[in-house]
């Protein structure tokens, strides 16, 4: 590379943002914003989702480009016939929904009182009655349906001409532009007293109808935002800020957007917390529900973190903030909702390759059924121009736009508020795949607290002094076995470690006085040429340790110090650790799903086969591996793969991050480390087992929403063109039809909001 290449790509920045976009009304609309966009330079690549009105672009380039970027993405979104506007949220993007659904509202009503008129005769002749308006009327009357209501079809559709493409406005704009244009001929060249029979009440219902259906279709829209928007809400809009003796002498009340770090705030009973933090003052229950879907309030005391957005029980608390803003739990909630909801499924890239031909080829049918009509079939040349306008009408890809993004949204809703967070819309698509899921054990499955059972020393070896060590030299780790060493020696005075070094998968060594000291697994201290076993053989309490060790699942460990002569051991560690309450009905439920499940651990065989058999998994049937290192996790997913078919890893640990990423599909406990909610597919805000199976069945039922929505929209217009074609749906039928298209797949993605886990999915 070239030092100016260097220097350029150096220079070169990335990223990624979201652009509201206003006035996208089906599948075509979407093809063209996003070559819109992708055609400004810089953009890698765009993604727009119909259902949310936004895009999502990424973006490369240098600094100068960058600070220009936005101007010119509203722009191309201008240029192709839109209306670009900044991504809003919270009430400001409510009360803009309802504003926009109000006017629409005022416009449909507007349009059925004027087209009602018009439709009268026709139902009077259902009872004999032969009835029709003058032709005056009915053109006082449709006309301004056809320009007023129709304004918005014809900017559309001519915005779509002058980019070279077509969408679902110019298709009802040339089909009702016909029957108006046509009614308008036959009623001028037809000298009186003939009365012709006209067709402005076609024209003016498919357009009351097709922007009826865009109302409804609005709003049953809302409800697959509900779950972000009641997310937003969470957060209180005030925070009891207290007094710091420098700069505040007294209580005040602030916005939350400005709390920084380190801040104490007042909560009283009853309150929304403000910002994450912990307690440092009082007692009291939380009800963390709307956070994790866990319905009983959880006891918090002083030292306890708390979430932002979470509510306080009857206690009065003082709460120092730990992060604020996109930092804190609630935002990055709400962040990884909104990234699942404005991703696009693999499948629904397909629908939009359909789309970005399906206008051009109807307009090119409906050309062909008036010709063929009018040449062949023998008759007058309005029927075979409503024959047309039937098709141009009923082919209107509505539906395809919606039914992934609506689906989607409301799948990815209803997880979140049962504390499942899915982070885009391929995981959603692979995680009804997968056929085998594999557990991670310590954290996971087991409540990841082990306890310090047993502590015997080598013979000559005081209990006390080796504990002291042994807590020396877990004194720097995070482990949950360094934590139980440290707290059993709790209260003791602790030397300091020098030079420590953790091995992954094994254990730590360290200097302790000058004296070299080794703490990890039995299998480790074999490779360092430890003699514990001979001694274990001889020592009663080490012998009766290791032979319980089989049967009871307990992790040993074993202190040692190195000499001239090698390394020796001074004490024994056994460590016994609980499974999580609702872990074997989870493996229970995975297994009634159809499901192969494996437990992966770094434990030792018989600790690890003790615990899967407490858990209801068989180590004869190649349910355990054990003793795997960190790095060896990926390697085991990756087999499993090739034995079983898609895998779902369920982790917690910073250890478990390869085998997540491995995976087809990651799924990451809440209560982990933020590493492993990173590279995860799925995170589970509760730590409970039992929400694997949920997310699985909540990911199944989405793509089968996918699926039906999409065989539905295809259904419509694979069965709708041919009847429109051959004479059995006028224009006005297929009006209704268009409409009712998308209403239905709406409304049928909208059950998924009814969604719960199962009673075997759930806790009781």
């Amino acid at each position: 590379m070239t030092e100016q290449a260097a220097e350029t790509a150096a220079d070169a920045q990335t990223g990624q943002c979201d652009l509201g976009i206003g006035g996208m009304t089906c599948a075509s609309c979407v093809s063209r914003v996003e070559r819109a966009l992708r055609r400004v330079p810089g953009v890698v690549d765009a993604s727009v989702n119909l259902a949310t009105e936004t895009a999502r672009v990424r973006w490369q380039a240098d600094a100068a480009a960058a600070a220009e970027l936005p101007a010119r993405l509203q722009r191309a979104v201008r240029d192709a016939g839109y209306e670009p506007r900044p991504i809003e949220s919270g009430d400001a993007d409510a009360q803009r929904e309802r504003d926009a659904m109000r006017r629409e509202g005022a416009w449909v009503l507007a349009g059925v009182l004027l087209s009602l008129p018009l439709v009268a005769p026709m139902v009077a002749l259902l009872w004999g009655a032969h009835v029709m308006l003058p032709a005056l009327w009915q053109f006082l009357l449709a006309t301004p349906v056809q320009f007023g209501l129709g304004a918005r079809f014809y900017r559309a559709g001519w915005q779509a001409l002058r980019s070279g493409s077509g969408n679902m406005e110019l298709l009802v704009a040339l089909g009702t532009s016909a029957a108006w244009g046509m009614s308008v001929w036959l009623w001028w060249r037809t000298q009186p007293p003939d009365t012709p029979h006209l067709y402005f009440e076609a024209s003016a219902v498919v357009i009351t109808l097709v922007r009826l259906g865009k109302w409804l279709e609005a709003r049953a829209k809302r409800r697959t935002t509900a779950a972000i928007h009641a997310l937003q809400r969470l957060q209180p809009p005030l925070a009891h800020l207290l007094p710091d003796g420098v700069r505040r002498e007294a209580l005040q009340d602030v916005p939350v957007a400005e709390l920084l770090p380190g801040d104490r705030v007042l909560v009283r009973a009853g309150e929304r917390i403000p910002a994450d933090g912990v307690i440092e003052r009082g007692r009291t229950q939380v009800d963390e529900s709307m956070l994790t879907g866990e319905p009983l309030p959880v006891a918090k005391g002083e030292g306890d973190a708390v979430t932002g957005g979470s509510l306080n029980g009857e206690g009065t608390i003082e709460v120092r903030v730990t992060a604020v803003g996109a930092q804190s739990v609630l935002q990055r909630i709400i962040a990884l909702v909104q990234d699942a909801q404005a991703g696009k499924a693999p499948v629904q890239r397909l629908v939009d390759r359909v789309a970005a031909v399906f206008v051009p080829v109807v307009v090119g049918l409906a050309l062909l059924t008036a010709l063929l009509w009018w040449s062949v079939g023998g008759v007058g040349v309005e029927t075979a121009v409503l024959r047309a306008v039937a098709v141009l009408v009923i082919a209107c890809p509505c539906a395809l736009g919606l039914a992934t993004p609506t689906a989607i949204m409301a799948g990815t809703g209803a997880a979140a508020r049962h504390g499942i967070l899915i982070k885009d819309a391929e995981a959603l698509e692979l995680a009804q795949r997968v056929r085998v899921v594999a557990f991670d054990k310590t954290g996971t499955l087991t409540l990841g607290q082990p306890r310090l059972t047993a502590f015997v020393p080598a013979p000559g070896v005081d209990a006390a002094a080796a504990l002291q060590t042994a807590a020396a030299l877990q004194a720097g780790s995070n482990h949950p076995l360094a934590r139980a060493v440290l707290a059993a020696a709790q209260g003791q005075p602790i030397p300091v470690a020098q030079d420590s070094q953790t091995v992954p998968g094994r254990g730590v060594r360290a200097s302790v006085e000058g004296v070299p000291l080794a703490l990890g697994s039995p299998a480790w201290m074999a490779e360092l040429g430890c003699a514990w076993p001979a001694l274990a053989a001889s020592v009663p309490a080490w012998a009766q340790l290791r032979d319980e060790q089989a049967g009871t699942g307990a992790t040993l460990a074993v202190l040692a110090w190195q000499r001239d002569d090698g390394w020796h051991p001074l004490a024994l560690l056994a460590f016994a650790d609980e499974p999580k309450p609702h872990a074997a009905a989870a493996i229970a439920a995975l297994r009634a799903r159809g499901l192969r499940v494996a437990m992966i651990s770094g434990d030792q065989r018989p600790a690890a086969e003790a615990m899967a058999r407490r858990l209801g998994l068989r180590p004869e049937a190649h349910e355990v591996y054990a003793e795997v290192l960190p790095a060896e996790k990926a390697a085991v997913v990756a087999r499993l793969r090739e034995r079983d078919g898609a895998v779902a890893m369920v982790g917690d640990g910073i250890n478990d991050a390869p085998a997540l990423a491995a995976a087809d599909v990651g799924i990451a406990m809440g209560n982990g480390t933020d590493v492993a909610m990173h590279v995860a597919g799925m995170t589970l805000l509760r730590g409970d087992p039992l929400l694997v199976p949920a997310a699985l069945d909540i990911a199944a039922r989405t793509v089968r929403k996918i699926r039906q929505n999409l065989f539905w929209a295809f259904v419509y217009n694979v069965a709708g063109i041919p009847l429109a074609a051959f004479g059995v749906l006028d224009p006005v039928l297929a009006g209704a039809a268009m409409a009712a298209s998308s209403v239905s797949v709406v409304t049928n993605a909208l059950w998924l909001s009814r969604w719960r886990p199962r009673a075997t999915d759930a806790p009781t």
